[in-house]
């Protein structure tokens, strides 16, 4: 049986079982509809004409509607970014699936996330991997996520305030490295704290022109490689310095 007529039935079956069944199975179900739709028609510059079923299966698990302010929660199946305070954002759907897609998650996987925001990115992750570290610069907002994700029940995910751009040395190296806001480059600590043959994702640019998501390739020697996938547009990264 192909992934696309196996990914449907998963997803119901996902539904089903899911402790938030309730009266957002609809927008959600809707929701993963979008994305499949968005990543077909994204195919030529990303790669990838369709996401993985576990990485799908993972967004249709994570109540997206408790990781938004409740005056956003009308829209939280919405296929877009949505305001959640302290001028962030909770990331589309649709850019979440695939940035989390682009780093081939696996089971025995221990994965740093640069920007917890709200923690959806975070909680996406721990469905997948075996250990996710999140860190966020703004303290408010790393307390409420905090907060959030153990109510939630996610053993498998540490959260911790800081300046994502020298990364979390003493929990490395990461098989992957996600970030959740553009930087003007790659920061130099999180290459260091990428493991042979893993990967980072990160937007670069500047908030007031264009930003490209960018995939880094570290190769079992130590190369490392780049490309870009597609144009986006993300809060710029805070903090930082010259490494």
């Amino acid at each position: 049986m192909s992934r696309h007529f196996l990914l449907p039935a998963l997803l119901c079956l996902v539904m089903a079982q899911s402790p938030f069944a309730d009266e957002f199975s609809r927008q959600r179900e809707q929701l993963m509809t979008a994305i499949a739709d968005l990543a077909t028609e994204t195919a030529a510059e990303t790669g990838r004409p369709a996401f993985s079923a576990a990485v799908m299966a993972a967004l249709t698990q994570v109540p997206r509607h408790r990781f938004v302010p409740l005056d956003q929660v009308p829209y939280a199946y919405e296929n877009r970014p949505l305001a959640i305070g302290h001028g962030q954002t909770i990331s589309q759907p649709y850019i979440v699936a695939l940035m989390t897609d682009l780093i081939d998650p696996r089971p025995d996987q221990t994965v740093l996330e640069i920007g917890t925001g709200s923690g959806y990115q975070a909680a996406v992750l721990a469905e997948l991997v075996a250990q996710v570290y999140s860190i966020e610069i703004i303290a408010p907002l790393a307390e409420e996520a905090a907060a959030r994700l153990k109510a939630l029940g996610y053993p498998n995910l540490q959260t911790r305030v800081g300046d994502g751009y020298y990364g979390w040395e003493e929990a490395g190296p990461f098989d992957a490295i996600l970030v959740t806001a553009a930087a003007s480059h790659v920061p130099p600590p999180l290459i260091r704290q990428l493991k042979p043959g893993g990967r980072l994702v990160i937007p670069v640019g500047t908030h007031f022109m264009a930003q490209y998501l960018l995939l880094v390739e570290k190769t079992a020697d130590g190369q490392v490689s780049s490309r870009q996938i597609l144009p986006v547009s993300f809060v710029p990264l805070t903090g930082g310095g010259k490494d």
